[in-house]
């Protein structure tokens, strides 16, 4: 009977090793869930992003408000009946240098 205790008691500890320590165990469960988890933010944050090209690609395939936008902005379209005006930063000045002071005592006395 004593024997039996013992076997069964090896048999439970080489069992919660597999389980807890082994890579197999529920530590690797518990990493593949957390990579699961990153996938599935991430392919939610893309299927948005699908989202709004798709709506991007419809607007410019129906209408012209998207290609003139987009022209506008990326390649500075101007209408016919618009004026161009182009503001001009001026450089900044560049700094003078200062004079260095006059030395005391090297005067003529």
């Amino acid at each position: 009977m004593k024997i039996l205790t013992v076997a069964m008691a090896t048999a439970l500890v080489a069992l919660q090793y597999r389980i807890w320590v082994s890579r197999d165990g529920v530590r690797s469960v518990w990493r593949l869930e957390h990579v699961v988890a990153a996938h599935k933010a991430l392919d939610a944050r893309l299927a948005r992003r699908n989202e709004r090209l798709a709506g991007e690609v419809k607007e410019l395939q129906t209408g012209t408000a998207g290609i003139e936008e987009l022209a506008r902005s990326q390649l500075g379209m101007i209408g016919p009946d618009e004026t161009f005006f182009q503001v001009i930063e001026p450089a900044p000045k560049a700094p003078v240098p200062k004079a260095p002071p006059p030395r005391k005592g090297s005067g003529g006395k």
